[in-house]
């Protein structure tokens, strides 16, 4: 007798992240680091193994080492299993034809043998760039307890932000009768999260469909889930009321790193109830100079520290030398700040150099965005970049941009 999970997860972590600019040119984009010790991707994982799902398939295409390299075996998650546990899926050659993922349904679709090995009964399927803690167990048991084909996550968004989303218009009892995907009138303000459970012989029928169809884009949003509607098929919204951010642009994501911080943070990841697991780095602890000043951040193991920190979330093995400001900023792993230097309302990657006395960024309140430097940058002594200003190349001393 065949071997068989109840739910397998499917994460789609594929996307360039283009709006994220400096910070996903040479990474994906779930590989961005997040909140001084983690990445992006370690929700998603973080809420699989919580879940009690130990069986995922990440679906990665853009820029994958440095998230294969992190994903690793799996351990950090508890996810190193003999069957199941965590699978790092590429893009592959097949006999007669060899294609990059067309689409959020296509990555599914060509990786259905993956599924199909553990002949499970649903499938969950998540996006990869979004911050929040969820149970899926209590998701999948509302699945199941309504006898639905597909049921989808959704969250209550502002009347301003629901032309962003897909919209989903549903009837006192929670079934779906209308989809409409970033409408610019929206009916309700009830949007998809992205995360979707799917009884596996539907969701096997309607990927086949969708793939022998010439005119599909071969999206979820856009083309499976209506077509699903359309033939009646039985389509619930499932309410999250937690905390859910979608990371997907600059902004969004320095407000998700600012909602960690002070007393009672908008978003605790400290929870032992829902631990949030990640690779850490070896890391000493950190070291405060004498004339260090700290307030409401966050400081990850490693940082030496001299200088004036305000509002801002450090991660592992920062310097910040004497004399230097950083105010309202997230600064990555590896990353010196030098003597003399200020930045402010910025985005910093990792192993950036900082020169003596340059200025990055503007106050908050004057700028006219964050300003963000990709990885590896280094920026000259006395250098000025702007605020809103994106930053992939090294800065010379002096130079301003």
């Amino acid at each position: 007798m065949q071997r068989k999970k109840d739910c397998v997860a499917m994460l789609l972590a594929g996307g360039q992240g283009s709006r994220l600019y400096a910070l996903t040119n040479n990474i994906a984009k779930p590989a961005v680091p997040f909140g001084a010790k983690y990445r992006i991707i370690d929700f998603p994982l973080s809420n699989c193994i919580n879940s009690g799902i130990d069986t995922v398939g990440v679906l990665t295409q853009y820029q994958p080492l440095l998230l294969n390299e992190y994903i690793g075996n799996g351990q950090p998650w508890d996810l190193d299993r003999n069957f199941g546990g965590v699978h790092v899926l590429s893009p592959y050659q097949k006999k007669s034809k060899s294609a990059w993922y067309e689409g959020t349904a296509n990555a599914i679709y060509q990786n259905l043998n993956f599924i199909r090995m553990y002949n499970p009964d649903y499938v969950l399927i998540l996006s990869g760039d979004h911050i929040y803690k969820m149970d899926y167990s209590k998701m999948l048991r509302a699945h199941i307890e309504k006898g639905a084909d597909c049921t989808i996550a959704a969250i209550e968004v502002s009347l301003k932000e629901a032309s962003r989303f897909g919209i989903l218009n549903t009837n006192e009892d929670g079934s779906i009768y209308e989809f409409e995907e970033k409408p610019k009138q929206p009916k309700s303000t009830l949007a998809s999260m992205g995360v979707y459970i799917f009884t596996a012989e539907k969701m096997y029928k309607y990927l086949e469909e969708d793939d022998n169809d010439p005119n599909s884009s071969k999206d979820f949003g856009k083309n499976v889930l209506p077509a699903m509607l359309a033939a009646g098929e039985k389509m619930f919204a499932y309410r999250f009321e937690g905390y859910w951010k979608d990371v997907g642009t600059i902004s969004s994501l320095w407000e998700a790193n600012m909602d960690l911080l002070g007393n009672k943070p908008a978003f605790d990841v400290s929870d032992p109830a829902w631990k949030i697991h990640s690779r850490n780095p070896l890391a000493p602890p950190e070291y405060l100079g004498e004339n260090a000043v700290i307030k409401n951040s966050m400081v990850a193991l490693g940082c030496e520290v001299c200088g004036i920190i305000e509002n801002s979330v450090l991660s592992s093995n920062v310097v910040i030398e004497g004399g230097a400001v950083v105010k309202d900023s997230v600064i990555m792993s590896g990353t010196t700040v030098r003597k003399g230097a200020v930045v402010n309302y910025s985005i910093i990657d990792e192993d950036v150099d900082v020169g003596e006395n340059a200025i990055v960024g503007e106050p908050k309140e004057e700028a006219k965005g964050i300003a963000v430097l990709g990885r590896n940058v280094t920026v000259g002594k006395g250098a000025k970049i702007s605020s809103g200003a994106m930053i992939d190349k090294n800065i010379s001393e002096r130079e301003e941009v």
